[in-house]
């Protein structure tokens, strides 16, 4: 495991995105911090191809099996960004299912990148995708998810906005 901090800076075509996306002004459980030894994330938009981008890094409070990532956390990263990806589409969801493939052990320390799209909106049902990868081109993960466009005026009410 490297000891270096990460920098999660943006690739030159990345435009900087602030999450949440749309409500509220605490942080997530994925993205809450720049101090943690867990799981420190940077969310980016890609304009060429439309796609939510960022960068990542799994700390050793990350760490599952020795020296390697928990896929929880791994999983929580991949359901963030597919879920966010809608938002910027303009969808306002919360999941309704995520499935997970582990492809390759994530070592703790790196910086790794990840990406998430939408790939198909039939009524309220939105269907996402995504994957965390290597700087080398490693696929660590990848992601398929369900989720559910809500109410919007209804998701304010809930949080008393």
């Amino acid at each position: 495991m490297t000891t270096e901090q990460p920098t999660l800076l943006p690739e030159p075509d990345w435009v900087e995105l602030t999450m949440p996306i749309a409500f509220g002004a605490l942080p997530t459980f994925v993205s809450g911090g720049d101090d943690t030894d867990r799981l420190r994330v940077r969310y980016y938009f890609q304009p060429k191809d439309g796609r939510l981008v960022g960068k990542a890094w799994f700390g050793p409070g990350a760490q599952g099996p020795p020296g390697h990532a928990h896929g929880g956390s791994i999983s929580a990263l991949l359901d963030e960004a597919m879920g966010s990806a809608a938002w910027i589409d303009g969808l306002t969801v919360v999941a309704a299912e995520i499935t997970i493939k582990f492809v390759e052990m994530l070592p703790l320390g790196l910086e790794v990148l990840f990406e998430a799209w939408v790939e198909k909106v039939k009524g309220r049902k939105v269907t996402t995708a995504g994957q965390v990868v290597g700087v080398d081109g490693t696929v660590y993960g990848k992601g398929t998810g369900l989720f559910i466009v809500i109410d919007v005026e209804k998701f304010k009410e809930v949080l008393g906005n």
